[in-house]
């Protein structure tokens, strides 16, 4: 077997003082995050799970967790310490932290989930929270009211009331430690939004989802999800949510993609007691194992022939092992998924691992959530992977086709030549060819049939719909005719000219009964891309957009695509982006569209901000006082001050919503300052 080092890491840092309690977004793709809470015993690093320490049997030792994983913090349950005298006093001597041999962050539930298991506790509301102030606890759990599956509307509203009186007066016994404030409401989305909304009115420092225990246990995950959904909405959006139970990996990634920071469970342990591994598609049985499902390191040296041979407790150890290291191991894939902006693309491909899995990925792309889709980055870096048709129901992919159809609108009333059959780029294999066909045609409006729908050619390198990375056949389908009228070009003309073949030249000037001519100038074709990004990308009304354009010059590079976009003045206005056709506005441009009366949104800062953000420095939640309720994450901002003067612009690194709620962290990357005058 693999040998554990004894070598040992030091103690967490503790945060500063100021921070504790704070949670701050570091990093996101749409609603999941990677953010990090503020302790007294180190900063937690979400999305993350809580191994569950039972503090009278220990799988794995909870220093070992530490010192050999990195795991940052653990959970255990203060009513199990509270009833057995031996645990209380020593929790009460030296603290939570010395009983469990832990030096970091240490949450402990209230006896809610035991109610729901034996049906009675025996410690009092106020009681609970004091003995978990008393042992020194990072993050206490107040006592709520577990809401089963089987209970009624009536039953479950009165448990949620008393939930929420419960918190008042637990916040009150909790003084400056942090506290759990459980969000309960059975399978009823209503309560759980009132729940939801009731307790984000109070100080707590977690939201925790509670009573889904029995739901996973029934594989009920459409449930699970229209938990999540119905909760995320109402919560504070500043409070990390925690998933009370949740400890499957095949879970993780569907459940992160929803918004969910924090997960807890023993599953570790209680699947190595039966015998069965975690894996991300379910569970496997090691007597049936030749092989083991996925090469994890505490397994290396060792078959699993071998560990069936083990005696009970050395077995289960392994066994434990082997699961608490799949479940880390698939939480750095959610987390690496999300850095890269592709967790919605794991999540698809964890979705076919199980039938209920199966059946609440469908729902929830069937649901088409506002509070999903607006809050998908678009364009934004790197390629998508394309598995199957339902690929373009992704959440970001629906949500770059509804900017598009929202903002998009023809320029010219010719007829429409639809090119298709291949994928991009398209510049290489037609871009010649729409230089000739709009010099002989100049109102002529050329589409590009692609997956996701009909993409004007102006935007031939706009993510996501130029960078689809899926097989031929994908790209041999028939154009989606019904765009037509989505993007205001029913009832015209239409020619539909396949890329695939030879002659290509010779096929488009046939069908479309013209005679060959030479290309038109590149600016004619630069101008048209550059309105139509300043529509889609910035908002901007059709008329400033031509407005701005005239007399404008470029700067190429050597492959003649534009680098730069210089006003008839000489100054900077715009830069492609080339990376995924986006396009980035100078703070010359930023004036220019400051002084329009729609397009970006709008960012207000307080005065103190005034002279940093002026430098270029980054805007911090701490301070904003005011945003446009069109702020959405990922698109550029205008930075104002309280008389609307422009301080600088930047990329919104949340919504409206979320600008306001937060306190720590970074909400607008600032692109440039706008230094005052001089004199």
């Amino acid at each position: 077997m693999t040998k554990w080092s004894n070598q040992t890491r030091d103690g967490p840092k503790p945060c500063r003082e100021q921070d504790n309690g704070l949670f701050e977004i570091t990093a996101r793709d749409g609603r999941a995050r990677l953010g990090r809470l503020h302790t007294a015993h180190g900063v937690l690093e979400t999305p993350c799970l809580l191994p569950v320490i039972n503090p009278n049997i220990r799988t794995i030792e909870p220093r070992e967790m530490w010192d050999r994983y990195g795991i940052q913090a653990v959970i255990t349950n203060s009513y199990v310490i509270w009833k057995h005298d031996y645990l209380r006093e020593k929790a009460q001597k030296e603290g939570v932290h010395a009983l469990l041999d832990f030096p970091g962050i240490v949450m402990t539930d209230s006896g809610t989930f035991q109610s729901y298991i034996y049906g009675d506790v025996e410690v009092g509301v106020e009681e609970i929270v004091e003995f978990q102030a008393s042992i020194g606890v990072d993050i206490a759990t107040m006592l709520d009211i577990f809401t089963r599956p089987d209970m009624s509307y009536e039953e479950v509203d009165e448990a949620v009331e008393e939930t929420i009186t419960r918190g008042v007066t637990s916040l009150e016994c909790a003084k400056e430690m942090m506290l759990n404030g459980p969000i309960q409401g059975g399978l009823f989305s209503d309560l759980r939004e009132k729940s939801a909304s009731e307790m984000s009115n109070l100080d707590f420092a977690v939201h925790p989802i509670g009573g889904i225990v029995p739901i996973m246990e029934q594989q009920s995950y459409v449930e699970l999800a229209k938990i999540i959904l119905a909760c995320k909405g109402k919560l504070n959006p500043s409070k990390p949510v925690h998933l009370f139970g949740c400890g499957h990996p095949m879970l993780f990634p569907m459940a992160v993609a929803l918004g969910a920071d924090l997960f807890d469970s023993a599953a570790y342990a209680l699947f190595a007691r039966d015998g069965r591994l975690l894996c991300p598609w379910g569970t496997e049985r090691i007597d049936e194992l030749v092989e083991w499902p996925l090469m994890m390191p505490c397994v290396a040296e060792c078959t699993p022939e071998e560990v069936r041979a083990l005696d009970k407790d050395a077995k289960l150890k392994i066994l434990a092992h082997y699961n608490l290291e799949m479940t880390l191991a698939e939480f750095a894939r959610c987390r690496q998924a999300v850095r890269e902006g592709k967790i919605w693309e794991l999540a698809e491909k964890r979705s076919h691992q199980h039938p209920s899995l199966r059946d609440a990925w469908n729902y929830i792309l069937d649901l088409k959530s506002e509070w999903i889709l607006e809050s998908q980055q678009t364009p934004k870096s790197g390629g998508v992977a394309w598995m199957s048709d339902e690929t373009a129901l992704r959440p970001e992919l629906v949500r770059a086709r509804n900017r598009l159809i929202e903002r998009w609108s023809p320029l010219h009333d010719g007829r429409v030549l639809i090119i298709h059959g291949e994928s991009g780029p398209w510049r290489e294999r037609a871009g010649n060819l729409i230089a000739r066909l709009k010099n002989v045609e100049s109102d002529l409006v050329i589409l590009i049939s692609t997956p996701i729908g009909l993409l004007p050619y102006s935007l031939e390198d706009l993510q996501p719909f130029a960078h689809i990375d899926g097989a031929g056949n994908v790209w041999k389908k028939e154009p989606m005719l019904d765009d037509l009228k989505v993007l205001n070009l029913d009832g015209r003309e239409l020619i539909l000219l396949d890329l695939e073949g030879d002659e290509l030249h010779e096929r488009a000037f046939e069908l479309l009964g013209l005679e060959p001519g030479d290309a038109c100038p590149r600016e004619m074709i630069w101008r048209e891309q550059i309105i139509d990004k300043l529509r889609v990308l910035f908002n901007v009304k059709t008329e400033d957009a031509v407005a701005v354009m005239e007399g404008v010059t470029y700067v190429k590079s050597k492959t003649g695509r534009v680098r730069n976009v210089i006003a008839s003045d000489g100054k900077h206005l715009f830069s492609p982006t080339l990376s995924h056709g986006g396009m980035s506005m100078t703070i010359e441009g930023a004036k220019w569209a400051h002084s329009l009366d729609s397009g970006l949104a709008r960012v207000t800062v307080i005065e103190d901000a005034e002279p940093f953000i002026r430098k270029g420095r980054n805007v911090f939640h701490a301070f904003v006082s005011a945003c446009d309720d069109l702020t959405r994450i990922g698109e550029m901002c205008l930075i104002v001050n309280s008389k609307d003067e422009l301080l600088g612009i930047g990329v919104a690194q949340c919504d409206a919503k979320e600008m306001l709620a937060f306190s720590k962290g970074i909400a607008v990357k600032v692109r440039a300052g706008n230094p005052p005058l001089m004199g």
